[in-house]
């Protein structure tokens, strides 16, 4: 499709999309210096001043400030991340780099996480200062570095260093949530109000050395392996917040069934792709996702490793690290690699109240839910300046569009028309919030 029959919130997304900023995680990383310098110069032609904060080499973060109508509310932080997790082309239909544009959606790595949400900020912004208007009240607004990797070298850094960026604010939106699902043939959209905590651990088993022809009882790899399975077929117990109560409880509504008589996990199953993030907010999670080990097919390493990664409610942390321990027993070594803290906000206040608003004015009848995210956003690095943050990246869906499976997965994707929808929305919501 041509540029010029591109919506510009498509042809941002596409641009950013083309900076591979891949992040591999462990410190290594494509970086994201010409993603931010994009950024950064798109905010210049609104007559914006963006800082750049480059926490390492090709590390780097942008952040303005845009004065509101009214400077006696408190400010609002609007953010999103420029990183992306790694992609196999080899896997994908379409190159994941080129920004592909066919079948009325745009492709490629960060088409979902969360270039889209970047580009829709950028045009948003552009709708309100270009026709000579101001959002309602300040606003932080900030393309965050590594968020892929925890943060640490992006909203972590700026928040360790760089506070008073953030001066008077109290409230945030980014990503994951403002996406519609749909229940019973209704379409609803999510509010992410929480989310779980962060656990990365590595496992480390130890052996024998050793020719592959010889017996050994103490193989590294096979009580890697036992540890392994161990922890990825735990069946963790079913355990809800006030989030997950309440979302079911609107489910159930919705649905017109008795969720005293469905239990949690029929009642999410019934949200249809949606249930690929839900379901996993209802229990701790433990999913091995790297296994290192050998060197050569005739020898018997004395080392082993896997990386897991652990998802648990906030404030269980240790109780589930604990578990684990137990679970994998005392022959194999844990270290926690990166750790960060699980959160939950009230699904009330003024600015559920103008999102719940913002979404009637745009899709009529369509009613915004509270859901507790299965992963993380630099919202748990807001938090430590006391910054609530919500995810809330509006985008009117297909109903058999498997978003949720786009997250880190193969050909992510996002309809054209949603990404005018979440412009509009977006843009909507800032000048009246």
């Amino acid at each position: 499709m041509p540029d010029d029959q591109l919506d510009d919130t498509a042809r941002i997304a596409r641009d950013l999309i083309r900076f591979d900023t891949t992040n591999f995680g462990e410190g290594r990383s494509n970086g994201e210096t010409d993603a931010a310098e994009y950024v950064a110069a798109n905010l210049e032609s609104l007559g914006l001043t963006p800082q750049l904060f480059e926490s390492e080499p090709g590390r780097v973060s942008v952040v303005a400030r845009v004065a509101g109508a009214d400077g006696s509310k408190p400010a609002l932080v609007v953010h999103g991340h420029t990183d992306v997790v790694p992609a196999q082309p080899d896997n994908w239909s379409v190159d994941p780099f080129e920004g592909v544009i066919k079948d009325g959606m745009l492709w490629g790595r960060g088409a979902v996480d969360m270039k889209n949400m970047d580009a829709m900020m950028l045009t948003a912004l552009a709708d309100i200062l270009g026709s000579g208007r101001q959002p309602a009240r300040d606003l932080v607004i900030a393309f965050f570095a590594d968020e892929e990797a925890g943060g640490v070298l992006g909203s972590h850094y700026l928040f360790d260093n760089h506070p008073e960026l953030f001066a008077g604010a109290t409230e945030a939106i980014s990503e994951v949530g403002g996406y519609s699902i749909t229940l019973g043939g209704k379409r609803a959209y999510l509010l992410q109000t929480g989310e779980k905590a962060l656990i990365w651990v590595k496992l480390i088993a130890r052996g024998t050395a050793a020719h592959g022809s010889r017996l050994i009882h103490d193989n590294a790899i096979t009580r890697l392996a036992e540890a392994v399975a161990i922890l990825g077929r735990r069946e963790w117990p079913i355990r809800l917040t006030d989030t997950t109560t309440e979302l079911l409880g609107e489910i159930a509504r919705i649905l017109d069934v008795d969720p005293q008589k469905a239990g949690p996990d029929e009642l999410v199953l019934a949200t249809g792709t949606a249930a690929g993030f839900i379901q996993a907010t209802l229990r701790t999670t433990t999913n091995p996702t790297v296994l290192t080990a050998g060197y050569k097919h005739n020898v018997i390493p004395d080392t082993a490793e896997a990386l897991v990664d652990i998802r648990c409610l906030a404030g269980e942390e240790a109780a589930t690290l604990a578990e684990v321990r137990e679970l994998v027993g005392p022959d194999v070594e844990i270290i926690v690699l990166h750790q960060d803290i699980g959160l939950e906000t009230e699904f009330a206040g003024p600015l559920v109240d103008a999102i719940k608003g913002t979404i009637e004015r745009h899709d009529p009848g369509a009613p915004v839910l509270p859901y507790l995210l299965s992963g993380g956003t630099d919202n748990k690095a807001l938090s430590t300046l006391g910054i609530k943050g919500y995810g809330f990246a509006p985008l009117k869906l297909p109903a058999d569009l498997d978003f949720p499976g786009m997250f880190h997965g193969v050909d992510e994707r996002v309809p054209l028309d949603a990404l005018v929808f979440g412009r509009q929305v977006l843009t909507d919501l800032l000048l009246g919030y």
